[in-house]
């Protein structure tokens, strides 16, 4: 992968995030997909077997695919946007403050496309029946018996409390290391650093939140409850604590932290590199 020294031209604040963001959503979804699959099977209340074992570990993938693009694509631009006007505004020293902010708007406005998008994904990867059920099915289902927020945005809030620490730790975390990686090189980064730094911050920060993760899992692959106070992440977690223990909150923690690791290698080392290209193109 190239270099990504910084060109002469000013960059695109929008298109060319978009553009990389997209590419970059796309190519990790695709890739690691599987695991993310088995990481849910073993978060699913059901158990692992019950919930479909190591079959069919590419089911809701068209989903995903489907969706990854455009929702990756708002996070960037977003993202960008946001950290272009606030960078300005403060000392150098209190720049992952800007990149933190930057990042929760980013996924507060990515969570309106993705949440309707795991709903279905997850609900298709725990089912077992023989009956086939296709994703615009599932959610067609969940809107009819339990409407727009308690159906189709279930665990809307849970989702955004979940990916805000984690954006508030990964994305100032990379741009942190890719900072230290220019320091030690004259300035210059590679999106081959780039990536390794993507790789460790999503790795930390995808351990961190796991506990998040399970009771959003839990939450989405309710079916149909009259006892909506259990559908919060406080009774969820205390429930899977009182049942498992400290053990039992971080269930899936190892193919989530594999997923993350693996995933921020391609998912970054991709956005910086698609972007660099993007950039020259609307240079040349």
């Amino acid at each position: 992968m190239g270099s990504l020294e910084k060109p002469a031209f000013v960059e695109s604040t929008y298109l060319a995030p978009l553009i990389a963001g997209a590419l970059a959503g796309i190519s990790v979804d695709v890739a690691l997909y599987p695991l993310d699959t088995l990481k849910t099977r073993l978060q699913s209340e059901q158990g692992f077997h019950k919930a479909g074992g190591f079959r069919g570990v590419y089911k809701g993938l068209l989903t995903v695919a489907t969706t990854s693009m455009p929702t990756t694509a708002l996070f960037f631009m977003s993202y960008e946007a946001t950290k272009k006007l606030g960078e300005p505004l403060v000392a150098p020293q209190y720049a992952p403050l800007v990149h933190s902010a930057a990042a929760c708007v980013a996924e507060v406005l990515a969570c309106v496309i993705r949440v309707p998008t795991e709903i279905a994904k997850q609900r298709k990867q725990t089912y077992v029946g023989s009956d086939k059920k296709s994703s615009i099915r599932i959610l067609v289902q969940a809107y009819r018996t339990e409407g727009i927020r308690r159906g189709v945005y279930r665990g809307f809030f849970s989702t955004v409390a979940r990916d805000l620490p984690f954006s508030f730790l990964e994305l100032p975390l990379w741009e942190f290391l890719k900072t230290q990686v220019r320091r030690h090189n004259g300035g210059d980064i590679t999106s081959f650093q780039s990536a390794v730094c993507g790789a460790v911050a999503g790795a930390l920060a995808a351990a961190a939140t796991t506990p998040l993760d399970l009771a959003k899992t839990r939450i989405m692959l309710a079916e149909h409850c009259a006892h909506t106070t259990k559908l919060r992440i406080k009774p969820v977690l205390r429930s899977i604590y009182a049942e498992a223990g400290v053990r039992g909150l971080f269930a899936g923690v190892a193919p989530r932290l594999t997923a993350f690791m693996a995933g921020g290698f391609v998912f970054f080392g991709v956005y910086d590199y698609s972007k660099l290209l993007v950039n020259n193109y609307m240079g040349s």
